[in-house]
C-alpha cells in the first residue's frame, strides 16, 4: 500500500513556537467520520494533561462531535504503571462497548537534535498502526519521572486511531508537530490544539471544512 506522506510546514500560527512539520494520513481514507472520541494527552502533569484535555473537548463540542478526555475513563491507578497488550486490548473493547469509535492520541516524545525526514519516513512505513502499541511504547510518559531530563527541543504526535467495530483497528492519521522553547505554557497548549484542528479539518478527518461563497458582480 502506497503511502502519502507530505513533508513541510503546513501551519504556522503567529509567531507561536507551534508548527506542523509532517502531516500522513491513510491513503485508504478519504473522509473519516466520528460519532463519539476518546482525547488520550499522555503526559505526567496532572494539570497539564486536564488543560489540553479539556480544551479539546470544548473544541469538539463546538462542532457537535462527542469526546470523552481520557481523565474520565483512565483513573490514577491506570497510569500509575505500565500495561500490557491484553490490558490495552482490554480497554479497546471496553471503548467499543461504550460505543466510541475512535481515539485521538497526543504525546510529546521531544528529543534535542531532529530526526531526519528519511528516517521519520523509514519509521511511518514500518508502522502498521494501532493504538494499543503506541501507548505501550510510551507510556513511561506517565510515571518516568527521567523521561525529559534530557530533552530542551520538544517534538510531539497527534495520532488518530478508528476503533470502529468490524473494522481494522488503525491509525487514521498522524501530525508531527515541534513545539520550540515554549514560553508560555497555556498559550502554547491553545496554539497546538488550533493546529490539530486546523490539520484535521483540511483533512476532511471529523471535522469539515467551512465553504465560503462570494458573490461577484460583473
Amino acid at each position: 500500500m502506497k503511502k502519502l506522506l507530505f513533508i513541510t510546514t503546513l501551519f504556522l500560527i503567529g509567531c507561536s513556537p507551534v508548527s506542523l512539520v509532517e502531516n500522513w494520513k491513510n491513503p485508504d481514507i478519504v473522509i473519516f467520520n466520528a460519532n463519539k472520541v476518546l482525547i488520550v494527552g499522555m503526559t505526567a502533569n496532572a494539570e497539564a494533561r486536564e488543560n489540553f484535555e479539556d480544551k479539546l473537548q470544548q473544541e469538539f463540542k463546538q462542532r457537535n462531535v462527542e469526546a470523552v478526555a481520557s481523565l474520565d475513563v483512565f483513573d490514577i491507578a491506570f497510569t500509575n504503571s505500565a500495561k500490557t497488550e491484553k490490558e490495552l486490548d482490554a480497554v479497546e473493547q471496553s471503548l467499543l462497548d461504550k460505543d466510541f469509535d475512535a481515539i485521538l492520541f497526543t504525546k510529546i516524545t521531544g528529543s534535542e537534535d531532529r530526526e531526519s525526514f528519511i528516517k521519520a519516513i523509514s519509521k511511518l512505513d514500518n508502522y502498521k498502526g494501532r493504538f494499543n502499541e503506541d501507548y505501550r511504547s510510551h507510556q513511561g510518559i506517565y510515571y518516568d519521572e527521567d523521561y525529559y531530563d534530557e530533552f530542551t527541543v520538544y517534538h510531539a504526535e497527534t495520532t488518530l486511531y478508528c476503533i470502529c467495530e468490524g473494522k481494522e483497528r488503525a491509525m487514521i492519521w498522524r501530525g508531527s508537530i515541534d513545539i520550540t522553547d515554549p514560553k508560555n505554557i497555556e498559550k502554547t497548549i491553545d496554539d497546538y490544539i488550533k493546529l490539530v484542528i486546523l490539520a484535521m479539518e483540511d483533512q476532511d478527518l471529523i471535522f469539515k471544512k467551512e465553504i465560503t461563497h462570494e458573490n461577484t458582480s460583473l
